[in-house]
This record gives structure tokens, C-alpha cells and sequence, in this order.
């Protein structure tokens, strides 16, 4: 059984329709990749899997459950890092952390061990008293992975997850990220990184104008699409290679106009 299934999935905002028939699986043990341009769909996508939206029509369904029609049920099993994470900066990190465990009603005795595992993973023992505010953007981002972690979720919804980390970070989360699909976890992972995308996802959808354009394995799509890498097949698929050329032409005009001529 899918662990995230997403149906026919609508979404209209007045007069734009932001999704237009979205599908797509992920399966235990696989990390989808969610690839597309700024407005594309992304956002829209990951927040009516999570229920912080309901859809104009279609469903998205988490083990099987439809979050529009039980939204506790599913938001248990998901770990959810948005693109800008939303976080009390006026507590400290532990307070934080310890608060979101309240909510979800866990085990103290577990998440503190849960939190102090993942301190020491994400080096943030000696940050975890001071108030948020005062931490750096990758400080704040460990945060909310620690955050999205401390229930053991099942599922993990990650948009943008890699923003503001360092390479030493970055690489621990891929690992991270690699051990829960191992383990049996599902993972879909929205970025604009194409080396990540190219690195770590077993399967990558493409999302253009609202819409799945092509989907499959990295190598499907390399020869789908006749291209090289998955840069490549991006552009193909999103109309962008001529509007890079273009403006590719416009740069050379405006600053590598021969002054001879």
C-alpha cells in the first residue's frame, strides 16, 4: 500500500487553478522527489497532503486515510518541514521541542532521548537553551527537522529541507533521509537542487503548471527525454530552455556589446 497517495488532485485559489489533476505514489522505502518551478504546485501539493488546506476536488491520502476527512489521523504520522519554518523564536530550541512533543501528546522520557540523540547528531547540544531567535538560518532549520522527527512519523514532507544548512548538514540529512526509506519510511522531497534531486531520490515527478509532466526513475527520464542529466529534462519539460536562451541573448547584448562595432 502507497504510504502517500495524491488523486486527481484540484486545488482553485478564485480564478487560479494552481492544481490541475494532480497524481502520484510513494511507496515504503522510497524517496520521491518533487521537482518544478517557483508556482508550479509544489507548496499547494505538500499543504492539502497535510491538510492545512482542502482541496477543490480529488484527495490526497496518507496509509490509505484521506487527510481532508481526518486531519489528526494523518498530521500524527507526518514530519513536515516547510520551505520557511514557522517556529516560537521567543522560546529556546529544547522549550520548543519539548512543547511540540506536548501537543502530540508523546512519551517525555522517549523524546528526550529522541532530542538529545539528534542534538548531538545536528551539533546543537550546546545551542539547545538559547532562544530561537537568536540562532542562524541552519540553526533554525536543525530546529525544525528535530521538530518534524521527535514522533517517529512514518512520513516525511520536506520542502526545501537543505535551505540555510552547511554541506557537513546537508550531507548528515541525506543520510538521514536514506536510513528512513531503508527503514521503511516514505519521503517526499520537494527542491530546486537537481544534484540532490539526482543523489537521492528513487523516483522523481515533475510539476508544471499545476500538473505531473513526467515521472519515473532518474534514468526513465534522462531517456524519455533524450537529455544527459536531470537539469536537462527539467528545462525540456518546463518550457525553459528557450527563455534561458533568450535571456542568455539579452546578457550578451547588454554587457558584451562590441564596443568596436
Amino acid at each position: 500500500m502507497p504510504l502517500i497517495e495524491v488523486f486527481e488532485l484540484r486545488k482553485q485559489f478564485g480564478t487560479l487553478h494552481a492544481l490541475k489533476g494532480v497524481n502520484f505514489k510513494v511507496m515504503p522505502g522510497e524517496i520521491y522527489g518533487l521537482l518544478g518551478p517557483n508556482g508550479a504546485g509544489k507548496t499547494t501539493t505538500i499543504r492539502a497532503i497535510i491538510g492545512l488546506i482542502e482541496p477543490s476536488s480529488g484527495c490526497a491520502m496518507i496509509e490509505g486515510v484521506d487527510s481532508a476527512k481526518n486531519p489528526v489521523y494523518v498530521k500524527s504520522k507526518i514530519g513536515y518541514v516547510a520551505e520557511k519554518p514557522t517556529l516560537y523564536e521567543s522560546l529556546s530550541a529544547r522549550d520548543f521541542l519539548e512543547y511540540v512533543s506536548s501537543i502530540r501528546k508523546l512519551d517525555q522520557t522517549s523524546v528526550n532521548r529522541i532530542i538529545t540523540k539528534l542534538g548531538q547528531v545536528f551539533e546543537m547540544a550546546n545551542f539547545f537553551d538559547a532562544p530561537i531567535a537568536t540562532l542562524s538560518t541552519g540553526m533554525k532549520q536543525k530546529v525544525a527537522l528535530i521538530a518534524s522527527l521527535v514522533h517517529q512519523p512514518s512520513v516525511l514532507l520536506l520542502d526545501e529541507p537543505l535551505s540555510g544548512l552547511d554541506a557537513k548538514t546537508s550531507r548528515i540529512v541525506k543520510d538521514l533521509l536514506s536510513l528512513h526509506a531503508k527503514k521503511g519510511g516514505a519521503i517526499l522531497f520537494c527542491t530546486h537542487i537537481m544534484e540532490v534531486a539526482e543523489n537521492i531520490c528513487t523516483r522523481i515527478g515533475i510539476i508544471y503548471g499545476g500538473k505531473i509532466v513526467a515521472e519515473g526513475t532518474l534514468d526513465q527520464l534522462k531517456n524519455g527525454s533524450k537529455s544527459e542529466t536531470l537539469e536537462e529534462v527539467f528545462l525540456k519539460l518546463t518550457n525553459e530552455e528557450n527563455e534561458i536562451a533568450d535571456k542568455s541573448r539579452l546578457l550578451g547584448e547588454a554587457f558584451f556589446k562590441d564596443e568596436t562595432a
